[in-house]
């Protein structure tokens, strides 16, 4: 297998410099704004087209970071962000909103695409459903085996990228609600404020309302360099180093480190240890170990550790990488009366200098020290690679050893001004479409979610429903005179069989009557099955453009993305096809393949619930879709949202209380709360729904 390409974070152009300094093969940044790291140094267009000079004069490709939710508002900010990537010559844009995609073709379609982990790719129908997206990489989750990785890789028509070393979210990219929902700083909108770090405690010996204390929810950081070998053998194309809110001398070590791993050397493990680490690392997700092992917290001998070690650190960029072969050649001599050198690389470029002075005839063959002269490249990013004597059989004759420096200096230093020329990527004219806004003032109709077949209340509760929600696992439970108005949810995590499974049951189930299948992750467009299709909350749809593409792709209907303000709500109206809004529910903040209860019990005492205890003493609910590896985890807000008093205000066609955790006594008598319109009956969230931004 060829070999991976090893892709470090440029948070800055501090960072930029170190990573390409220690040999970088390219980086990824965010232009202000549109990004996964808006607390980033991040880049201006005018600092960004510098940046990719700098790279591509190097050598190193430049992938531009445009992966977060954008609402109706922000569109006309983000055409113009793509427009400015393409004028800068970037390599590639990764993207998470298929409105960022949908730009990106219809402005600058030679920009390649490369599908976020925001997007939850981690099966090979997802790969391929990029592939058919026109997207030409798949940057997998990070919670994947190395057998899941290979499976996909093989399966798959376009690049893969995984996350090689850095932080773990405890949260499936692109399925965390938790640092919006606590504190209003959104995750998907490039805003994490990072509460899972914070004490979230799974013990059991805790008393009600006592604060927990153990960071139950915070993983090590990712360390899979030692299984390059493993991950190049398995197709992957590029290997990907979290952090582009670290520092300099933390990128440098980690490409440093990839750079040896990929060349089957050894490289200073304790170095990458040092430079940063939360007690150690993990490669539990790799080798399907998940467990305990895997979780830890940056103690203050961490913190030390990476003060001693950053000047070590440092010395990986002091001076830059050469990588950039060069191509010497000699002409002219002593009875031309000067020497001209001409410099030329691979990709076309040419710089010709000529001697101030004529050669003297030599007394010896003057070729070997002119060779040494001209490979003296150290400090700039060329390397000889061949040194061509055109003079004939006389040679050059004699030209002092600091001549040729010269020449060698002032050739190369040319040959680096042309390498450095901006080389803007063709952008088309765009106009947004206009996208007809819808007002408030109606009610809408009430449809309900329910994670069980036993939390369905009775039939005039029921009849009063538009519809009913229920997981495909549920779907022989469902009474027959219900299936015309119950759409089946497929998961939002399909890892390992599980997607084979759920592809297997839907097909089966087509024709049983069901009203629809609600999809929750782009790989499910491909499923077969004849059901009208309607996107659920793993798609995360915030905005009209993306709307509109998901409605190309046969949505026949949408549940908007619950960080979604009402404002930014009303300007999703696609014509002819309903949306929908949560009007109740425990909202699920996270969704984990590691188990936070794993801390304190296994699998095999473990009854699939339990509970995390933050530091204000809630209690968090943890729920567990299946035991072992294979299982999802669920951390819900012990907090619901209501809006079953303001049900007017809500924008959409359909209204969705969703039960989770309820008893069903409790979700018949929410219903009748919500159908009634009346207040709630106990604490409860407005969420987002009014924040302003």
């Amino acid at each position: 297998m060829p070999a991976p390409e090893i892709l470090a974070p440029a948070g800055n152009a501090e960072m930029l410099r170190a990573a390409v300094f220690a040999g970088a093969d390219a980086v990824y940044l965010g232009l202000d704004g549109f990004n996964a790291r808006r607390s980033a140094g991040n880049f201006t267009p005018q600092a960004l087209q510098e940046a990719v000079c700098f790279c591509h004069a190097r050598g190193v490709a430049v992938h531009v970071t445009l992966n977060t939710l954008v609402y109706a508002d922000e569109l006309d900010g983000l055409a113009r962000a793509v427009r400015a990537i393409a004028e800068a010559g970037a390599d590639a844009v990764i993207v998470d909103d298929l409105a960022a995609a949908a730009l990106v073709r219809a402005i600058a379609p030679e920009l390649k695409l490369h599908g976020s982990t925001q997007m939850s790719i981690h099966t090979p129908e997802g790969a391929r459903e990029l592939a058919d997206l026109g997207y030409t990489r798949a940057i997998l989750a990070r919670e994947l085996s190395l057998e899941e990785i290979r499976a996909i890789c093989a399966a798959s028509p376009i690049e893969c990228e995984v996350f090689i070393h850095g932080a773990m979210c405890m949260s499936m990219s692109g399925q965390c609600m938790m640092s919006a929902f606590l504190g209003g700083r959104s995750g998907n909108r490039g805003a994490c404020a990072g509460p899972c770090r914070l004490p979230f405690d799974a013990s059991g010996s805790l008393r009600p309302g006592q604060p927990g204390s153990a960071c139950h929810l915070s993983l090590k950081d990712m360390d899979l360099i030692p299984h390059m070998a493993e991950l190049q053998a398995a197709g992957v194309a590029s290997v990907k180093i979290e952090g582009r809110l670290r520092t300099p001398e933390y990128a440098a070590a980690a490409v440093a480190a990839c750079r040896a791993a990929r060349e089957g050397k050894p490289y200073d493990e304790a170095l990458v240890r040092d430079i940063f680490s939360r007690s150690g690392f993990s490669d539990g997700y790799l080798t399907g170990r998940s467990g305990r092992a895997m979780f830890g917290v940056r103690t203050e001998a961490d913190a030390a550790a990476t003060r001693a070690a950053t000047p070590k650190a440092r010395e990986l960029f002091r001076r830059e990488m050469q990588r950039v072969p060069v191509r010497f050649s000699i002409s002219g001599g002593v009875e031309d009366g000067g020497i001209k050198l001409t410099a030329r690389d691979e990709d076309g470029h040419r710089a010709i200098v000529y001697s101030e002075n004529a050669p003297a005839p030599a007394q010896k063959d003057p070729l070997p020290g002119i060779e040494r002269a001209l490979q003296k490249t150290g400090g700039t990013p060329f390397i000889t690679s061949e040194v061509e004597n055109l003079t004939g059989p006389e040679g050059p004759g004699f030209l002092p050893g600091a001549e040729w420096n010269e020449l060698r200096r002032t050739a190369l230093e040319e040959l680096l001004r042309q390498r450095s020329a901006p080389v803007p990527m063709p952008a088309k004219a765009y106009t947004l479409p206009s996208f007809p806004a819808r007002t408030a003032g109606g009610v809408p109709a009430l449809a309900a979610r329910f994670e069980r077949a036993d939390q369905i209340p009775g039939a005039e509760l029921t009849a009063q429903l538009r519809c009913l929600i229920l997981p495909i696992r549920e779907a022989q439970a469902v009474p027959d005179e219900l299936r015309s108005k119950t759409l089946l949810e497929l998961p939002r995590a399909s890892f390992g069989k599980i997607e084979p499974d759920a592809m297997a049951r839907l097909e089966a189930l087509d024709g049983a009557g069901f009203a629809g299948a609600v999809v929750n992750n782009p790989a499910q467009l491909r499923y077969k099955t004849s059901l009208p299709l309607y996107a659920g909350l793993g798609l995360n749809i915030s905005n009209p453009l993306a709307a509109s593409e998901y409605a190309c792709l046969g949505i026949k209907g949408m549940l908007l993305q619950p960080e979604t303000p009402l404002t930014a709500m009303r300007a999703v109206a696609p014509e002819g096809l309903p949306t929908a809004a949560l009007c109740y529910g425990h909202l699920p903040l996270m969704l984990t393949r590691a188990c936070p209860l794993s801390n304190v019990k296994n699998c095999a005492g473990c009854s699939g619930s339990g509970r995390l205890r933050d530091r204000k003493g809630r209690d968090f609910p943890v729920r567990c879709s299946a035991p072992g590896f294979a299982g999802m985890r669920t951390v819900y807000n012990p907090v619901p949202l209501y809006m079953g008093d303001r049900m007017s205000e809500l924008p959409v066609d359909l209204a969705v209380a969703a039960f989770t955790i309820e008893t069903p006594d409790r979700a018949a008598q929410v219903l009748d709360l919500l159908l009634q319109n009346q207040p709630f009956d106990g604490e409860f969230t407005r969420g987002l729904s009014y924040m302003s931004r």
